[in-house]
């Protein structure tokens, strides 16, 4: 799973977040700093308002929450949702023996990232993307 700081990293950098079932993410309050939630139709669905969308808690899967305004709420986007976001840019992942590699072509240019974790590499390069984008 992606670490909270590249979510964080990659919220700062523009990455938009529209929930979809399956979706995980933690809320950015102390008291939940531990917990991951899932995104469910039976449990917590996006809702949208005039004012702004939610993620609504259904039922009694976690009693101290009714909603959460999703400006509240840091997605942790998985492997293949960040894959799938590097699109035409994506060339390949490698395995190497304590390092996972991300590599991307950009302008021409092949760019590669490392990281421990194959997720956390994905979120590297898109990180590096959306920088550029700015």
């Amino acid at each position: 799973m992606i670490s909270t700081e590249l979510a964080a990293a990659l919220r700062s950098a523009g990455l938009v977040w529209h929930p979809k079932s399956g979706d995980r993410f933690q809320l950015d309050e102390p008291e939940f700093e531990a917990d991951v939630f899932t995104v469910s139709e039976m449990t917590i669905e996006p809702r949208t308002y005039p004012t702004g969308q939610i993620l609504a808690f259904n039922g009694t899967t976690e009693w101290a929450l009714d909603s959460v305004a999703l400006e509240d709420a840091l997605w942790l986007p998985r492997e293949d949702q960040l894959r799938e976001m590097l699109r035409g840019t994506f060339r390949t992942l490698r395995r190497l023996p304590d390092t996972h590699q991300v590599e991307i072509v950009v302008g021409g240019a092949a760019l590669v990232f490392e990281h421990p974790e194959p997720s956390d590499a994905y979120a590297l390069a898109l990180l590096a993307l959306l920088r550029r984008l700015e």
